[in-house]
């Protein structure tokens, strides 16, 4: 018997925004989605879990036009479409923010979202200039409403990982976008800033969007998400309330296991390895990226660097590796002196690893195969011969050994091109080749954004591995959850200072005071000691 009073309809059921059924898609042989399935509503945050490589990327790319798939239908408002490129999804309002950006970077900020403003934005009488103006103050409306701070002036290539993100939702939001499609949008924020777009999205559901969360954070899952749907292996496995459920079981669907790291004895550290004294970076515009940093990491620990996007972590993680011009100030490697007078493959020689936040841009060429982009840290010690004659059958043997050893899946031979990876298995593949050699130092700058569980945590006991070895590593991240797991201690970078240590284990409150303070002290305050200034510490508790 029904509960409703008398004379009483039942509440209709929200629409479908858009629905995907029976998607398969290869490459090059390789099935990467196989039956999928996947329905998200009008007024609705829905979150799509799976491993690194379960196809989640490759069905929204489906969605937003980008591929085309070989069975399957696509409905939008329950109307059957077909796409021949984002244009086409563009002008059903899906939009989406990539998990590695589609970013111009010489183009300013101004420059990139108009890129992706359809033609019928402003009136074709307007001039060029008023066309700017507008556009200008368009930003600055959508950014105030997202609670975003960005200078449209600035360049791409000057931007944080952080920044550049923004510049993304803002530019599919501009564009007309009503089915938001997000990867891993909190990957590269901090609690404060990532709580807040998440709100965002949830207010902009309950104003009638439709919203998918393709996220890796189970946590964000079951606070904002309205349903949830898991896949593995190309296919989809369930659809269902994440409050349904507890975090152990949506873990147990997403990964098959939780995936654990065990407790080993931990040495002291051993002497300074890296030194930085008073370090400054120069600046096209506005005050310098880096401002007189001082930091010390040690033999044998983990210096977890902490800090809001935009604080210069880029620069940081630039200077070490010569690819940002250093100022002033000394950046001193133990035994080798200043690091500035080296070259690349000197810094390499030195057992400097790097793995960076921006993995295609900075550390794989798409184009090359694996094994090239494996091998191509060790050529000049002549392991493969010279570059006139690689010994290419110890080149692709070498690079097996290591996928299989770092379980870097989706790599059916060593010829087959790095593009066709999914961004975590990339990762891994970074890592193998970091890692394939002794290491004295290793600067890990977000190493494991974007990464599900299960890649995440290897991805940490690979670091944990390398200092207990003896390596001395530097961690950069903007997630304050790695940062804290990982540290034994923690400087929090405000301004391109560092302006606050903390040994482990850190007060999660303390290091978020020090990341949301609005001025630094003149010198760096004693250890465990915020700078001066209001901060926002609710935001920030778990």
């Amino acid at each position: 018997m029904s509960d409703l009073p008398e004379g009483a309809s039942p509440a209709p059921r929200p629409s479908d925004a858009l629905s995907l059924s029976g998607i398969r898609k290869s490459f090059d042989g390789f099935v990467a989605l196989d039956d999928a399935h996947f329905t998200v509503r009008w007024g609705e945050v829905h979150a799509l879990l799976g491993e690194n490589g379960a196809g989640k990327s490759s069905l929204m790319n489906i969605a937003a036009g980008l591929y085309t798939p070989e069975a399957g239908v696509l409905l939008v408002d329950d109307n059957p479409v077909r796409f021949g490129g984002p244009r086409d999804a563009a002008r059903e309002h899906i939009g989406m923010v990539h998990q590695h950006f589609k970013l111009v970077a010489p183009f300013t900020v101004l420059e990139n979202i108009m890129l992706g403003l359809p033609e019928e934005t402003f009136e074709r009488t307007l001039s060029h200039g008023r066309k700017l103006i507008a556009l200008r103050e368009m930003i600055h409306r959508q950014a105030q409403a997202l609670g975003f701070d960005i200078d449209t002036g600035r360049r791409i290539s000057q931007l944080s990982v952080a920044e550049q993100q923004r510049v993304e939702i803002l530019k599919v939001m501009l564009a007309g976008a009503r089915i938001l499609i997000l990867d891993e949008p909190t990957a590269v924020l901090t609690d404060t800033e990532a709580a807040r777009l998440l709100e965002t999205v949830r207010t902009l559901a309950r104003q009638g969007a439709a919203v998918v969360l393709v996220t890796h954070k189970i946590a964000d899952v079951r606070r904002y998400a309205d349903r949830v749907t898991v896949m593995r292996a190309g296919r989809t496995v369930t659809t269902l309330d994440p409050r349904d459920v507890d975090e152990a079981e949506l873990v147990r669907l997403t990964v098959g296991e939780a995936a654990t790291v065990p407790a080993r004895p931990r040495a002291e550290p051993g002497p300074t390895r890296l030194t930085l004294r008073d370090v400054r970076t120069s600046a096209a515009n506005g005050p310098p990226a880096l401002a007189g940093i001082d930091l010390q990491v040690r033999a044998g620990e983990i210096y977890g660097v902490a800090g809001i996007g935009g604080n210069g972590q880029s620069e940081l993680a630039g200077a070490i590796m010569g690819l940002v011009p250093v100022q002033t100030g000394v950046l001193e490697f133990a035994e080798a002196g200043d690091l500035r007078a080296l070259d690349t493959e000197a810094r390499r020689e030195l057992g400097i690893a790097s793995i960076p936040a921006d993995r295609y841009r900075l550390a794989l060429a798409g184009d090359l195969s694996v094994a090239e982009n494996f091998g191509v840290g060790q050529v000049h010690s002549g392991r493969y011969g010279s570059f006139l004659r690689l010994d290419r059958a110890r080149l692709e043997a070498d690079a097996l050994a290591a996928v299989a050893a770092f379980d870097v899946r989706g790599v059916r031979s060593p010829n087959q091109k790095t593009a066709g990876l999914s961004g975590g298995n990339a990762q891994k593949l970074v890592i193998a080749r970091e890692f394939s050699r002794t290491l004295r130092f290793v600067l890990a700058h977000s190493p494991s954004r974007g990464l599900d569980a299960r890649a995440g945590a290897q991805v940490h006991e690979r670091l944990r591995m390398a200092r207990d070895q003896g390596a001395a590593v530097l961690l950069i991240s903007e997630d304050l959850d790695e940062v804290l797991a990982l540290a034994d201690r923690v400087g929090v970078i405000v301004r391109g200072r560092i302006v606050a240590e903390f040994a482990a284990p850190a007060d999660r409150l303390a290091v978020g005071q020090a990341m949301v303070a609005t001025k630094s002290a003149n010198g760096s305050p004693p250890n465990g000691s915020p700078p001066d200034g209001p901060a926002h510490p609710e935001l920030l508790q778990a």
